[in-house]
């Protein structure tokens, strides 16, 4: 199992903006009590805002068991967010979590 599906450092550490078009609202498939529009063209992900965010769509503890409650329909910023990268290490570092294992 991937770490992005047990992990939710990233979760609980970043804004998530996205199109309205993503939005269940405008035809997409985020649901619509988990985001507000921002703008005419931006919907945020509920509880990403917030001095210590934490996306209202994240159960359970960060670092232990946590997943995506819309997993299958998180937004595209949530889509790309690449396991590894920079960004991942950022997140889980501020949650006090070890960078993740290097595959040899």
């Amino acid at each position: 199992m991937s770490h992005c599906q047990t992990c939710g450092a990233c979760c609980a550490s970043f804004r998530v903006d996205f199109s309205v078009l993503e939005h269940e609202e405008h035809g997409g498939r985020v649901p619509a009590g988990l985001a507000v529009e921002v703008t005419d063209s931006t919907c945020r992900m509920r509880g990403t805002d917030h001095a210590r965010p934490r996306c209202a769509a994240l159960v359970g503890k960060v670092g232990e068991k946590a997943i995506c409650g819309i997993y299958e329909w998180r937004p595209s910023p949530c889509r790309e967010f690449e396991e590894g990268s920079d960004a991942c290490v950022q997140a889980r570092r501020r949650h006090g979590l070890d960078s993740l294992p290097v595959d040899i």
